[in-house]
């Protein structure tokens, strides 16, 4: 009986809050329920569309017939492709693009034939590394509760796949490269969702021992002690998934024929000495387009490195014309880049296209969609995806930029495996290039001397690319 009188009131007490809730106004009254219902007219038009739209793509319905002619293929200035790689079903993009674009300088000034660095290699230090990032960042905010927000970026992100140049410069600069040959792809390394999730899902349980051990009084050395030990189990589910990273290896180069030049002994950081001998951290900069930031401005993210012994990569938020000039002067140069955008905006796979024209959702729904990619970021609307290798530039008989053309991970496919973008669709969906500082204007070098605004890693600019 006490029983039933406790959920009668708990239900007399939720109708009375319903009541209330209807009375403080905000919800649909059924008066606004039939001022909306009218803007759904149920005429043959709309029954036909509705029809269309039940039983079909609706990206194939939008697609924009006045746009479907041949695509022009010509560049007026264009760095030969040195074969197409495949990412599968990874979000490693961030590392085939920085490998490709090292491995065509390789092969250009060595004369090779086929060569590719080896991404399941520098793949498994990257998890290595953080898996540490994670972990030192569970150490460093012990104090704090569960619910801070540096705490709940933690554990929502032990581990990504996904990455940024940084990730390049953080893990060779550290541990060097190998040929493919020397560390070939596995399962996992192709498809790795499984492995991902479950270390993803070992870690946060070791967060929280290590958050129970610091509520215990366990001190800071202890704590990484155990760090360590829990690293250990991070690197043999790497190994078991990926194989065990070589430290030396016997390798001969060949030439564009085929035929051996000559073979020697290398350690990865040989390897990387000789074969890129680059200094990635300091040779390199990321130019960035972010209109919802303040331009010639120098930003830092948090967190966003690949080590914790690496550094947050900074960024120089330029017009996308200043961008553009450096671009082309990299191209001209015959010196591929890094190149981040939001690829699956106006994609046509078929034709290999990124064109803002390609569909017209507006005239399908009888709407419009009017953000600009200042409102996008502000909205999550839009950000960085996706990495390719920028490598190509039709310009006009005034030196203005019609085109591009970027060498993609996806495997063979349209235009040969790479995607052809209007200079239209590059104002609105390119967000990073990375370029040698060589090309880098007067305007950007100055900006390059400021101290950078720090951003939180929860920022919408940070997105992985995958």
């Amino acid at each position: 009986m006490k029983r039933n009188k406790l959920w009668l009131a708990a239900f007399a007490l939720g109708i009375a809050l319903g009541v209330q809730a209807q009375q403080k106004g905000g919800g649909i009254s059924p008066e606004m329920l039939q001022q909306i219902k009218q803007s759904y007219k149920n005429t043959s038009e709309d029954k036909a569309i509705r029809n269309a739209i039940a039983n079909n793509d609706i990206r194939k319905l939008a697609v924009n017939g006045e746009n479907a002619g041949d695509i022009d293929t010509y560049f007026s200035h264009k760095i030969p492709s040195k074969g197409i790689t495949n990412q599968k079903a990874s979000g490693r993009c961030w590392l085939f693009t920085g490998l490709n674009v090292f491995r065509s300088r390789a092969i250009e000034k060595y004369g090779m034939g086929p060569f590719q660095f080896s991404q399941n290699y520098s793949f498994f230090w990257d998890q290595l590394e953080k898996a540490n990032l994670f972990l030192q960042g569970i150490i460093d905010t012990r104090e704090k509760p569960m619910d801070d927000k540096m705490v709940e970026w933690l554990f929502k992100n032990p581990l990504s796949d996904g990455g940024q140049f940084t990730g390049i410069s953080d893990i060779l600069g550290k541990y060097g490269v190998v040929p493919r040959e020397v560390m070939p792809e596995t399962h996992s390394s192709e498809n790795t969702g499984q492995m991902a999730n479950l270390i993803g899902l070992k870690l946060k349980e070791f967060g929280l021992q290590l958050r129970e051990l610091a509520a215990q009084g366990k001190k800071l050395a202890e704590l990484e002690k155990e760090k360590t030990a829990m690293l250990g189990t991070v690197y043999r589910m790497l190994v078991l998934n990926l194989g065990e990273p070589p430290t030396e290896f016997t390798w001969t180069r060949k030439d564009a024929q085929g035929n051996p030049v000559e073979t020697k002994t290398y350690t990865p950081l040989s390897f990387f000495r000789e074969y890129i001998s680059d200094d990635l951290a300091n040779n390199y900069v990321m130019l960035m387009n972010d209109p919802s930031r303040e331009y010639y401005k120098l930003y830092e993210i948090d967190y966003d490195r690949h080590r914790y012994d690496g550094k947050n990569w900074t960024y120089i938020n330029l017009p996308v014309e200043d961008i553009k000039e450096m671009a082309i002067a990299s191209i001209k140069d015959s010196t591929m880049m890094y190149f981040s955008c939001d690829v699956g905006k106006f994609l046509d796979r078929e034709r290999g296209l990124l064109d803002v024209n390609n569909f017209d959702y507006g005239s399908l729904f009888g709407t419009t969609f009017g953000m600009d990619k200042k409102q996008r970021i502000q909205t999550f609307s839009s950000g960085s995806s996706h990495a390719m290798t920028l490598m190509a530039v039709d310009l006009d008989a005034q030196g203005k930029p019609k085109k591009w053309m970027v060498e993609n991970s996806w495997g063979p496919g349209a235009n040969n495996g790479h995607l052809i973008m209007t200079d239209k669709w590059f104002d609105e969906y390119m967000f990073r290039l990375v370029v040698d500082k060589k090309y880098l204007t007067a305007k950007a070098k100055e900006v390059l001397k400021q101290t950078p605004v720090k951003l939180p890693a929860w920022d919408p600019m940070f997105a992985p690319e995958e």
